[in-house]
């Protein structure tokens, strides 16, 4: 059984699936093995970068998948170290991919310490013209590193891949985005995978009782009725299919409040600052 995902329009014409398959901390067998399955449940976009190290498997999965290409969304990233070579970094990961073109590439972090980051912006600008990637954006990066690149660009990213959830809901970017025209995207939507849910916010039980769903559930259907796109992590089937079945019920007015009412401006990963790593 396969289920419908909702799509979203990008500021350059192109949409993207709402929910897609994160892969990080998934090594190439044990990638090929998951993307291989959420094929099979309906999932078309795939999230993963360079540093993740499985691009050859996800590229194998893709290949083998029979799926056409136009129907699959793939995004990989461009790490910190490589910043100065955009052109190099992605053609090493399309050949470990094994496709002409991803979907999306994102510059990975800022790593504002290194002074690259506007120059890989200009870079990725050129690999989009080549045909390289459909479409550009960035990841983790907040408001000063999008004002830096404006300042010599009339491109506007497509979307921020950010670290976003109910306990870190990053209202003030959220909002920044919305007035730049990007789109947010959500990395750790069920907070990181390092929270109990139900411990931290414990009405959750009631309210996925009262859907007949789980509490991931009702958090993703949470971020999908703000207008998010997220790729929640798995490695089990069961899993899989349940963090994509997301269509078939709404979220009240007042329960949506609820969960925003549970935003502590906690941040769980890495602040975009210190993303410096090489």
């Amino acid at each position: 059984m396969t289920f419908p995902v909702n799509t979203i329009s990008l500021n350059d014409g192109t949409s993207i699936p709402q929910v897609g398959l994160g892969t990080y901390r998934l090594e190439d067998d044990d990638a090929y093995r998951v993307v291989s399955d959420a094929f099979v449940a309906g999932y078309r976009h795939i999230d993963t970068a360079r540093i993740y190290q499985n691009e050859a498997g996800i590229g194998r999965a893709i290949r083998e998948s029979g799926i056409p290409r136009d129907d699959l969304y793939i995004t990989t990233k461009l790490w910190n170290g490589d910043q100065p070579k955009a052109r190099d970094a992605i053609s090493s990961s399309l050949d470990r991919l094994g496709l002409e073109h991803v979907d999306l590439y994102l510059i990975h972090w800022p790593a504002p310490q290194r002074g690259t980051y506007v120059d890989a912006w200009k870079q990725l600008e050129v690999l989009q013209e080549d045909g390289l990637t459909t479409s550009i954006g960035v990841s983790n990066f907040e408001p000063e590193h999008l004002d830096a690149i404006a300042a010599v660009s009339d491109i506007v990213p497509v979307l921020n891949q950010v670290e976003l959830h109910p306990l870190f809901q990053q209202k003030a970017l959220r909002a920044e985005h919305a007035k730049r025209g990007i789109a947010t995207e959500a990395w750790g939507p069920l907070c990181h995978g390092s929270v109990d849910l139900a411990a931290e916010m414990p009405t959750l039980v009631n309210l996925a009782e009262r859907y007949s769903k789980s509490i991931a559930q009702v958090i993703l259907r949470w971020h999908i009725q703000h207008g998010t796109i997220i790729f929640p992590k798995t490695s089990s089937k069961e899993r899989l299919v349940e963090n994509i079945a997301l269509f078939d019920f709404e979220l009240n007015a007042a329960d949506m409040g609820e969960i925003d009412g549970f935003d502590a401006g906690r941040r769980l990963g890495t602040a975009p600052a210190d993303g410096n790593w090489d």
